[in-house]
């Protein structure tokens, strides 16, 4: 088993240093007294058994327990490998963070703000001095910061691929509330009206060829094609796993289930990892 601490100033993006050690699937636990590690270390079955990694985040939230957390470390250092990750960022950056967010400091000093984070630097200068790993986070985006916590866990990003979720539906059935963006395809001409299709769907070859036989059906394929071309890269870019594109027509039988089919064929082709699921074919 592996530990690794984060700490450093408040502000400094440890929630979303720890929500990325999650999605390299970590066990993680935010706000963790020091005195507590070795008690998690010896824990049987339910972390050892279960987890290869463990991530903690410590810092002033604890008080003056924060000045433990070098001798915890120290005393499953034996057993364990274990990293401390300290993340900083400048005085002035902070003040901007925590009057945009209105927040309040943990620490709260009476004699404001700016105080609080001097407090704070000073009582946790020994933790900066024995870290493994200093991140300044000033000028960083949260992608940024997810990139470089990947660095750091030796570039593997263990994380489940980006995946493309691309649904059909029936807007008489409602929109999919999950998902990023909804196409809709009702403008364009109904199989269900054509004797033949009406029983088909547009998992079949008939009812695709009617469906884009229409120029701007074909059109506007093309145009969502490109869309979600330029959309995936961006999503990645910040951090997300996956991209929900929903895309109706009355039912949720012929021409979403068309447009999903080829959406997805397309979204493969390209190298990406593309699902469809047809929400509402059988109803």
């Amino acid at each position: 088993m592996e530990f690794t601490i984060l700490t450093g100033m408040s502000g400094s993006g440890k929630t979303k240093a720890i929500q990325t050690f999650e999605d390299l699937g970590y066990f993680c636990i935010d706000n963790m007294p020091p005195a507590l590690i070795p008690m998690l270390a010896s824990m049987p079955g339910a972390v050892n058994d279960k987890f290869s990694n463990v991530a903690l985040v410590i810092d002033v939230r604890v008080g003056d327990m924060i000045g433990e957390l070098l001798g915890q470390i120290n005393k499953i250092k034996e057993d364990y490998r274990t990293r401390l990750i300290f993340l900083d960022t400048d005085d002035n950056t902070l003040v901007k963070r925590y009057k945009e967010t209105r927040r309040t400091h943990p620490l709260n000093h009476t004699d404001g703000l700016l105080a609080s984070i001097r407090h704070e630097r000073k009582m946790l200068e020994k933790l900066k001095d024995h870290a493994d790993y200093v991140i300044d986070t000033s000028s960083f985006s949260i992608s940024r910061l997810r990139d470089k916590i990947i660095e750091i866990n030796n570039g593997k990003d263990n994380s489940r691929n980006f995946e493309v979720k691309v649904v059909s539906f029936g807007f008489k059935h409602g929109i999919p509330i999950d998902a990023d963006m909804v196409y809709d395809v009702r403008c364009f001409p109904n199989p269900f009206y054509v004797p033949e299709l009406k029983e088909k769907t547009g998992n079949d070859k008939a009812v695709q060829d009617y469906v884009l036989n229409n120029t701007s059906a074909a059109e506007y394929l093309r145009k969502i094609e490109e869309m979600i071309e330029f959309l995936v890269p961006v999503f990645k870019g910040e951090g997300r796993n996956s991209l929900i594109v929903a895309i109706g027509c009355t039912g949720g039988h012929h021409r979403s289930v068309t447009f999903a089919n080829k959406l997805a064929d397309y979204i493969n082709g390209l190298g990406h990892d593309a699902v469809t699921i047809h929400r509402d074919i059988k109803i």
